[in-house]
């Protein structure tokens, strides 16, 4: 909803500055004066869109793979391996970052806390997994067309209950083990590193033959736990996104899952994701394998869905892949490589060409800021404003020229459409013959007037989404993210709208009505729509509008002059 609140505002701004322009020139003087790549999707072929989903709440000890002499998957139970400790535990794997929990029932990752951001719903730092959902992270076989859950495979490790990773060490290795029934072994390894959320998991399936014909399955969800005061935003920005090597990024809405689906690979990463967090897994870092697909159902919970990315095994049942579980911070994100910072796809799919490298660039510019300068955000954000004004300046004079010189030649265009009004096509001739002869774009004064717009329009989704601004306090707001409490910062920008809109109209040498109603209109129009969007998003629209007040009163002077001299060289065709 909010979406199509601000591209409402900012095509009616387009609209009026374009309608403005082009219906409204400033009248002429009276006659006392006045002025991707091409690579081929090979849905593999242990995908079965009528197959059941991989189930998520872990289930009893019976359940645990094991080979089937038929050709599929059996479930038969199997213990932990001898000489191990035991499972039902949980290790946790601790830096100063991050804060995982890898169930040994199972081998999922049943908890990822993330100790640098607060969360806004419960003591502690944000926690991604639902507790009563299962893993975020969990494990599953296809093959034959059929599935079996790995989550009643009971695991053992000799690494102690908690695992801590100093910022200065190099990583750890937790290596889980489980005998599987026909006395084969199942080894899991997860890699950690202290000073990233990115991990990698190793493993091998003692299947025999059967392992040619086998994908492991990788259950993502079935959905992450709110952490924002907003929750209802949150939910809505909860969705699962994919990247194949033809496709593209496809970013589909949790709640719109409402049937079956498979999205066909080859994948490089599957995701889901919220408004600044996600779980990703990746294809194989060593072979280069890229994920089969990914299967996705309906799931009983709200705002869920159930999701299982394919992985085939290598011919000796040895596999491995990366998952990122950690906050969308851009730099972090563009490490993991294959566009994994676009997993937040911004606006509707056709704007997202314009939308997405722009939203980009400004990021860039408004982390680049605070970390060169020091300055809070809020700062930063005011600077931001400002600076997009000087540097769009010579295009304002320009604009100001086009505008003066449409006034120049109004009263030609005027003598023009009376002598020909009967005759369209010999006015449009001449229309177009005196543009070119006095180097005139009718559009000349409005189009430098729209390039702020687009940074407008972008700005929305950078407030919306970008994790540097979550929980960013300046003078009174809580939070750059959300909207200003005491409305003071959007009243502030509807005002300074308007004296730009005053000034504007006063420069016109005779009263237009038109300019007198959107003087009154569009002020109390853009405070209507932006009064409960980011505080930092009407920071910068205010600060913007403040630092265009000197322009526009150098450009009221600059058309007076104008008007004076336009009435000086009629005064002698008067006398």
């Amino acid at each position: 909803m909010e979406t199509w609140r601000i591209f409402l505002a900012v095509t009616l701004m387009l609209g009026v500055i374009v309608v403005t322009n082009l219906l409204f020139p400033p009248p002429a003087p009276s006659p006392d004066g006045a002025p991707a790549d091409s690579v081929e999707v090979v849905a593999p072929p242990v995908l079965d869109p009528v197959a059941p989903p991989l189930p998520q709440a872990p289930p009893g000890p019976q359940d645990t793979v094991a080979e089937d002499p038929a050709g599929g998957v059996d479930t038969p139970a199997a213990g932990p391996a001898p000489g191990s400790r035991t499972a039902g535990r949980v290790i946790v794997v601790e830096s100063p970052l991050y804060r995982y929990r890898i169930a040994l029932m199972g081998g999922g990752v049943v908890g990822a806390e993330l100790l640098e951001y607060p969360s806004y719903t419960e003591s502690g730092g944000v926690e991604l997994v639902v507790d009563s959902l299962g893993p975020v992270v969990g494990y599953g076989l296809r093959t034959a067309g059929r599935e079996a859950s790995l989550a009643g495979l009971a695991f053992a490790s000799d690494v102690p209950d908690t695992v801590r990773l100093g910022s200065g060490e190099t990583g750890r290795d937790v290596t889980l083990r489980a005998t599987l029934a026909d006395g084969g072994e199942a080894v899991l390894v997860y890699s950690f590193q202290p000073g990233t959320y990115a991990f990698e998991v190793r493993g091998r399936l003692a299947l025999g033959p059967l392992a040619e014909q086998t994908s492991l399955l990788l259950g993502l969800g079935p959905t992450l736990k709110v952490n924002e005061e907003d929750a209802d935003e949150d939910r809505r920005n909860l969705g699962y996104v994919t990247n194949g090597t033809r496709s593209g990024i496809r970013s589909v809405p949790l709640r719109r899952v409402d049937e079956p689906t498979i999205e066909e690979g080859p994948l490089e990463w599957a995701a889901l994701k919220n408004k600044y967090f996600v779980v990703g897994v990746f294809g194989s870092p060593d072979t280069g394998r890229n994920l089969g697909g990914l299967i996705v159902e309906p799931a009983p919970a709200d705002d869920a869905a159930e999701l299982a990315a394919t992985l085939p095994l290598e011919r000796d049942g040895s596999f491995a892949f990366r998952v990122y579980a950690g906050p969308q911070e851009p730099d972090r994100l563009a490490e993991m490589g294959a566009d994994f910072e676009d997993v937040n796809p911004l606006g509707w799919s056709f704007l997202r060409p314009i939308i997405r490298p722009l939203a980009h660039l400004i990021t860039w510019a408004l982390v680049g800021l605070h970390r060169a300068t020091g300055l809070a955000y809020g700062w930063v954000v005011i600077l931001f404003g400002i600076l997009v004004n000087v540097l769009i300046w010579p295009l304002s004079m320009k604009a100001m020229r086009a505008q003066l010189r449409n006034m120049e030649i109004q009263p030609r265009m005027k003598a023009i459409q009376e002598k020909h009004k009967e005759n369209p096509q010999m006015l449009q001739q001449e229309m177009m013959r005196l543009y070119k002869e006095e180097g005139f774009n009718p559009l000349g004064g409005c189009l430098p007037m729209l390039i702020p717009m687009p940074v407008l329009f972008t700005l929305f989704f950078v407030f919306q989404a970008t994790i540097e601004f979550r929980g960013t306090e300046f003078l009174w707001l809580p939070d750059l993210s959300r909207p200003d409490p005491l409305y003071i910062i959007p009243v502030l920008m509807a005002l300074s709208m308007f004296v730009l809109q005053y000034l504007s109209y006063k420069s016109t040498p005779e009263p237009n009505p038109q300019l007198k109603l959107m003087m009154w209109f569009m002020p109390i129009f853009m405070l209507v729509i932006l009064l409960n969007f980011a505080s930092g998003l009407n920071l910068y629209y205010a600060s913007s509008n403040v630092a265009r007040l000197p322009q526009q009163l150098y450009i009221m002077k600059e058309r007076r002059k104008a008007h004076i001299r336009q009435a000086s060289r009629k005064e002698p065709e008067r006398d």
